[in-house]
Order: structure tokens, then sequence, then C-alpha cells
């Protein structure tokens, strides 16, 4: 009977210890900022973003210099021309103005979506690969270490390994 007790007991413990250990959740953690720029294909992304910014930036400035030479122009012949004519100029080079402001929050607006389509795939790509080494790994969950908001990561940093399923 005390054989039994014991016995009895002795699996309830190692039950008890088997559903513990099951029941904690395996965590990971990786810096995607980090696996993102290490993969080649951030270089064609940036590449594409500066060419596009110095076209945008030649444009503007093209405006800006058109606005500058006909402000100059017309104040030097303001006084040749009659109030009338000096209002309907001071009326263009406000419209040439707001043109100016409206293509700088247009090419802005411009770049923000250029930098989002061509880092979509790339993002994908990235979140792919990471879930595929976490879940052959066997983690529950992995934290993002970019976003600041993980206050102890002692889990496992799966960037290495993220980075050799990229080909990186």
């Amino acid at each position: 009977m005390k054989q039994l007790k014991t016995l009895l007991l002795a699996t309830a413990l190692c039950i008890g210890t088997v559903s513990f250990t099951q029941a904690q959740s395996k965590v990971a953690h990786i810096n995607t900022n980090e696996l993102v720029a290490a993969m080649p294909e951030m270089k064609n992304v940036q590449a594409e973003i500066q060419t596009l910014e110095k076209t945008l930036q030649t444009d503007m400035q093209s405006m800006i210099t058109e606005l500058q030479n006909k402000s100059k122009q017309y104040t030097a012949e303001a006084p040749t021309k009659t109030q009338e004519e000096n209002s309907k100029r001071d009326q263009e080079l406000q419209s040439m103005e707001q043109n100016i402001m409206q293509f700088r929050e247009e090419a802005s607006q411009q770049l923000q979506q250029k930098q989002q389509d061509l880092m979509q795939p790339i993002s994908e790509r990235a979140r792919t690969a990471i879930l595929k080494v976490s879940r052959a790994q066997g983690f529950d969950y992995v934290l993002d270490t970019a976003q600041g908001s993980v206050i102890m990561a002692d889990g496992k940093n799966l960037l290495d390994d993220v980075k050799k399923e990229l080909g990186i």
C-alpha cells in the first residue's frame, strides 16, 4: 500500500512537471531594422529613393529659380508699369509661390509612397523568414527589439539564423 502511494505521488509529480514545462513559452528576439538593413535589396531601394529625391529637388530648384528671376524682373520693371499690371504680376508671383509649396508637399508624399512600395516586399520577405526560423526552432513568441518596447531580452536572438535563411 505504501509503495502504491509513493508510486502515485511520483506519477503526479512527473505529470505536474511535464505540464509545467509545456506551459512555459519559448521566447526569442530579433532587431528587424538591423535585419532589413542587412538585406541586399536595401541598396537598390536606397538608390531608387535617392534618384527620385534628386529629381524632385532639381524640379523644385528650377521652380524657385524661375520665381526669383521673375521677381527680380518684375521689381525692376515695376516703376514703368501701371498699378493694374503690377497687381497682376504680384498675383502671378504669389501663385508661383503656392505652386512651389504644393509641389514640396506632393514631392514629400511621393517619396514616402515610393519608399513604402519598395519596402513592402522586403519587409514581407523578412517577416516570412523570421516565422520560418522561429517555427523551426520551436519559439512561441518573437519580440522585435527594434521597436524599443522590450524590457528584457534573455531569449535567443534569431538575427543570425534569419540572415542565414535569407542567404545574407
